[in-house]
């Protein structure tokens, strides 16, 4: 997909990836509407692009609000060319740990929103027959990985959901489904992310302070779409070696990732804090 004179939709755009995507697609011609809760931090990232822009606040999970946000989106250009589903929320609680209305947030943030509106984002492109939806899933999406039970079952699902609605629109009406699969990328992922009891963690961890930088990350994403790849793996070192392990060797993958869940275990057991290991060197 030539992303010049395309109009493309991003939530989570007010910081992170989704801020890095906005500056990319700028840079590419593309029309772009800027959709998150804050909208002092949209309009931020508004008035730094060289790009036609709508800032559009919503709550990804206000679901009776989604049929005029989108009707809004819609109507400005008259359609969505290209929709990238980019918020969410992350975990870092040991499933011990962890709260059942936790796993609930998990799931309505990083499944159900992008889901619903994908649902009503599609029916304009199936009636063009064209158009493009990328999802921002993780390579916790492929790969089961500790500490973080509930955003993996988020993000393991956003994959199954996706890889199947590619299979029912791709050829039949001309829709790209990406699939985008990020390791470790510096950006708020940690600090925000949901700990045990729902509230955020605070807190960086090491493997985002040494994480690829968002403008790399959204570089490789827009790259990855106009070329039509179906997956986009973001990721690099150990999180890249761990998504093709997971493809070629699974049992070599499980026997790691147990060795680190064991190492956590341990440390909950001693009173010590319960955070990542370092996975790129």
């Amino acid at each position: 997909m030539d992303l010049k004179g395309k109009t493309v939709w991003v939530t989570g755009a007010s910081s992170g990836i989704g801020e890095a995507l906005a500056h990319g697609l700028a840079k590419r011609g593309a029309r772009i509407i800027l959709s998150g809760r804050r909208v002092d931090a949209l309009e931020r990232v508004a008035k730094a692009l060289d790009a036609e822009t709508l800032v559009l606040p919503f709550e990804a999970t206000d679901y009776d609000a989604l049929p005029a946000v989108v009707a809004k989106a819609q109507a400005w250009k008259g359609g969505i060319d290209l929709l990238i589903n980019n918020a969410g929320v992350s975990q870092r609680s040991l499933a011990l740990d962890t709260n059942f209305d936790v796993y609930r947030t998990l799931m309505e943030v990083d499944f159900f929103a992008p889901l619903r509106l994908t649902q009503l984002v599609l029916p304009g492109m199936v009636e063009r027959k064209s158009g493009a939806i990328a999802v921002v899933s993780s390579v916790a999406g492929k790969v089961g990985a500790p500490i973080r039970t509930g955003y993996c079952a988020a993000k393991h699902a956003v994959v199954g959901y996706f890889e199947a609605l590619r299979a029912e629109v791709e050829i039949a009406y001309g829709i790209s489904v990406h699939v985008i699969l990020p390791g470790s990328v510096k950006t708020g992922v940690s600090v925000n992310s949901l700990t045990g009891d729902g509230t955020p963690r605070g807190k960086n961890d090491v493997n985002i302070e040494n994480g690829m930088e968002p403008d790399r990350a959204a570089e490789i994403i827009l790259d990855g779409v106009a070329a039509g790849a179906r997956d986009i793996p973001v990721a690099e070192g150990m999180e890249l070696m761990a998504l093709q392990m997971r493809a070629q060797n699974p049992e070599a993958l499980y026997g790691f990732t147990a060795q680190e869940g064991a190492r956590l275990a341990e440390a909950r057991a001693k009173g010590e804090a319960v955070d990542p290991g370092r996975v790129n060197q």
